[in-house]
């Protein structure tokens, strides 16, 4: 086992991700291309009544809720092609599975359901893709279900995603007529017998599809003539391009990011899926097909860009993604980038600046490991006793690289913890280490006024799975306070301030003068909080301006209406005055605070709340009591359709709304309403609502005096 991957030209190995919206088949679709590559001998299902579950979905949690939590890494052989595959969880509150697999991956599967198409969570998977520039191939499965159309699927690529998508297999019939599928580009039809689908039958089109096979051809044939000078020219000239020449444009127009194959199958009745496995080694790229920069902190973070061919005599570079706390202690998920790593070898965290030895190098198949002696650039490894956060760069210890981590979303929401048990404390506290170092998208913190933990995440789902995971794997049960919903402050208009700290105790006293204004940042701008130093002249002198700047930041971090930071602010200093003696950076740092107070004041404070992205599928029978109950939950609705005797529902609804909807669209549509949500952007709250919310917090904040 350990030679397996020593064997593969770097040319053939495939760092791929599928993801999708929750419920499309990811990890059915990843179950199949297991068994399909001899990596398990029996298919088990999601949620199997053979009560084994997936291989992918390892956890117990997993297989109890039917979704996948944690992104599985794993990886196999498909004829002559090394594939390392990671599943990634669909649902939202786990979106940061999604960010850190794709950081790492060269390519990446969108699956989306034939019924429903591109749903709200594959526009987000979408936007994550492109974020990280990854190149895809979309596989529309579930072929086999009712409703089933892959023609609106490409369709919705295309509108609601910007998509230049063009099918590349032609399904033979749909739902429960589906046999199997006719590939657009050698033109010949296959079918998939045995138990599992493993006999795979090539015969000629069927004559009934054979006019719609030729114009699906003819217009993926156009759409490659832009990428290729070959197939244009064939195409004008109305000859047939050959299956390399094909093959050689739809490979090009993917790996520039303006195509997107599409491929169309059901892994759950296993049909279609080996030829997505082929199309994965023809059309998505090897670790040398993407740029890779890493950032040199030698050279003022120049960018370098990291060299992952096998002969490379280069440093090491690697990326820690993903830390898991196994059997064995923490294992730490790794891309290679540049150069060899061995066991028993010493590597530097260029993050943290800590020299570590790695003891261990192992190659993951789900939960299970295999030890290796080495990793070269393009594997994905798993490390034990490399002690680190998600997102740390590893190097050789003669080079100092960083590589830039991946995005990590503002949590929403929060809920403040503790264990239910005294005897509980120290695995409560050992759990929250553990997680927040595994997750950056939950934080801990401890609330001083409360003497509370509080931690905070991306939804209800999210910090419910952490409280159970505390007591199945820590045996420390929780009690859990109210959410409480991530508000922030910001202001509406520009206010003034000129403000002037003056403290005489005997002895030298404080002085400290400041003038300016502060004002709203532009709606769509990234940076939260701006300090502009105006001054000319030397009011202020230059070594108290950096106070001045530490006393605002202090200022936004607690509002003077609900408590929570205040974001949006650009503050500047235009004038000041100093005392030869009586002024220090405490005197300055102390008036900034003070002015930015006397400023909030005038500048229209409000209070802003996280607002949701909302979609509501129901059947249509419902659409007036599930639309009426979006109302209720000051939702405003954006649009509604149908499909396939569904309502399909979108709308935008505050997060502080949103606590127990689960139950009550359940119990108006008898359990067959679904949603998905996730976070959208701040709006102001209504008037009243403020009102309420100062009210309730100047009371609070009374009683504490007391």
């Amino acid at each position: 086992m350990a030679g397996e991957n020593r064997t593969v030209d770097i040319n053939h190995i495939r760092n791929i991700g599928i993801s999708a919206h929750i419920d499309s088949g990811k990890t059915t679709l990843s179950e199949r291309i297991l068994f399909y590559t001899a990596k398990i001998h029996s298919i088990h299902e999601v949620k199997g009544k053979d009560q084994v579950g997936a291989t992918m979905d390892f956890m117990e949690l997993e297989r109890e809720k039917g979704i996948t939590i944690q992104s599985a890494a794993t990886y196999c052989m498909w004829k002559d092609y090394n594939i390392n595959l990671i599943d990634t969880p669909g649902h939202v509150d786990f979106t940061v599975e999604v960010e850190r697999a794709l950081r790492v991956l060269d390519g990446a599967v969108l699956v989306l359901c034939s019924v429903a198409g591109v749903q709200s969570q594959s526009i987000t998977v979408d936007r994550q893709m492109k974020r990280y520039k990854v190149p895809r191939i979309c596989f529309v499965n579930k072929m086999d279900r009712a409703g089933a159309n892959p023609f609106r699927g490409v369709q919705m690529l295309r509108d609601k995603l910007s998509h230049n998508a063009h099918l590349i297999t032609y399904p033979i019939g749909a739902e429960d007529q589906f046999k199997g599928v006719v590939d657009l580009v050698t033109m010949k039809a296959f079918y998939f017998d045995g138990d599992n689908g493993e006999k795979i039958r090539e015969e000629e089109i069927p004559s009934d599809i054979a006019d719609k096979v030729k114009e699906a051809r003819e217009s993926l044939v156009a759409a490659l003539g832009d990428f290729d000078e070959v197939i244009a020219e064939k195409y004008l000239e109305g000859q047939e391009p050959t299956v390399e020449e094909m093959r050689k444009a739809i490979r090009t127009a993917t790996l520039s990011l303006n195509f997107t194959p599409v491929m169309v199958g059901s892994a759950y009745k296993n049909k279609g899926v080996q030829l997505l496995l082929d199309a994965v080694g023809y059309y998505l790229p090897g670790p040398m097909e993407r740029k890779n920069i890493a950032l040199d902190q030698k050279n003022a973070e120049a960018e370098v860009e990291l060299d992952s061919s096998v002969d490379s005599k280069k440093p090491f570079v690697g990326l820690a993604f993903k830390l898991e706390d196994g059997r064995f202690g923490q294992l730490t998920y790794m891309r290679l980038y540049q150069g060899t790593v061995k066991k028993g070898d010493f590597i530097l965290n260029a993050t943290r600046d800590k020299r570590v030895r790695i003891p261990r190098i192992v190659r993951m198949h789900a939960d299970e490991m295999n030890d290796v002696e080495s990793g070269r650039a393009g594997d994905i490894v798993a490390m034990f006793g490399v002690d680190c956060a998600s997102g740390d760069t590893f190097t050789s210890e003669d080079i100092r690289y960083t590589m830039t981590s991946m995005f990590v979303p503002d949590a929403v929401i929060s809920l403040a913890v503790a264990p239910k048990e005294r005897a509980g404390e120290t695995n409560f506290s050992k759990a929250l280490n553990r997680f927040s170092k595994e997750d950056p998208t939950l934080r801990v913190h401890r609330d001083e006024e409360s003497a509370q933990t509080i931690i905070s995440g991306m939804g209800e789902l999210h910090l419910e799975i952490y409280c159970e995971r505390m007591k199945r794997e820590y045996n420390c049960e929780v009690v859990v306070g109210q959410p409480q919903v991530a508000f922030r402050e910001t202001i509406m208009k520009k206010g003034e301030f000129n403000y002037t700290h003056k403290k005489q105790s005997g002895g030298s006293g404080q002085f400290g003068k400041v003038v300016g204004y502060i004002e709203p940042l532009p709606a769509d701008s990234v940076v939260k909080f701006e300090f502009v130093n105006d001054i000319t002249g030397g009011s202020i002198p230059r070594e108290y301006i950096p106070g001045c700047e530490k006393g605002f930041i202090e200022a936004v971090k607690t509002g003077r209406l609900i408590g929570f930071p205040i974001v949006g602010v650009r503050v500047v200093i235009n004038d000041g005055a100093y005392h030869d003696v009586d002024s220090s950076e405490q005197a300055f740092r102390t008036a900034s605070l003070m002015a930015f107070r006397q400023a909030y004041e005038l500048a229209s404070p409000t209070v802003l709340e996280p607002i949701m992205k909302l979609e509501t599928r129901a059947p249509e029978e419902f659409q007036g009591t599930v639309m009426g109950q979006i109302n209720q939950r000051r939702g405003m609705i954006l649009d509604s359709g149908s499909q396939e005797a569904y309502a399909v529902i979108n709308a935008e609804v505050p997060l502080s709304e949103m606590f127990g909807y689960s139950t009550d669209l359940r119990s108006a549509t008898q359990g067959k309403g679904e949603f998905t949500m996730e976070f959208s952007k701040y709006s102001p709250v209504p008037r009243n609502v403020q009102e309420d919310m100062v009210k309730k917090y100047q009371e609070k904040k009374a009683k504490e005096q007391k």
